[in-house]
């Protein structure tokens, strides 16, 4: 009888630990994380790299904290504007990380959030491509989607014309 009881606790044990695993894998964060549902995001950084090599679509890496409330101000202005929504899903390979790469070449003035940068096909990340903030280049508020759109067509034109 002790067998049976005990054969039917680890049953209950076993099915219980697949459950719990089940619903971990459900819980996980797309790889939108809130960016935009409808744009295909690469997972990693090296990932956007191959997929720019293929595609010869410039990268756009958003790099962001899903705690802080620049980042999720900036998130909610990014998504409500549909131009924005429209060229990142057509003419970018994106990116949105929380955290940093380690690729030095990625922070040029600085490790701070939101910051979007953009990286040609030649693996080249855009310097010169930046936001309207002095003291923090490559950092966008809701208020400067126009420039950040501008800042997008100019990273398709500056690939068209230099490659």
């Amino acid at each position: 009888m002790l067998r049976w009881v005990l054969l039917a606790l680890f049953i209950s044990l076993c099915a219980n630990a697949e459950a719990q695993k089940k619903k971990g894998k459900t819980q996980t964060v797309p790889l939108s994380r809130g960016w935009g549902k409808n744009i295909k995001w690469v997972k990693s950084y090296e990932e956007g790299l191959s997929e720019i090599a293929k595609s010869q679509k410039p990268l756009m890496v958003i790099h962001h904290l899903d705690n802080c409330p620049h980042s999720k101000a900036l998130k909610e202005a990014f998504v409500a504007d549909k131009s924005l929504q429209k060229m990142a899903k057509e003419d970018f390979i994106m990116l949105n990380v929380v955290e940093e790469t380690g690729d030095k070449n990625l922070a040029p003035d600085g490790y701070y959030v939101p910051r979007i940068l953009f990286v040609d096909p030649a693996q080249t990340v855009r310097a010169d491509i930046v936001g309207q903030h002095s003291d923090r280049l490559y950092t966008y508020s809701p208020d400067d989607m126009e420039h950040l759109a501008a800042n997008m067509k100019k990273a398709k034109l500056l690939l068209h014309s230099e490659l």
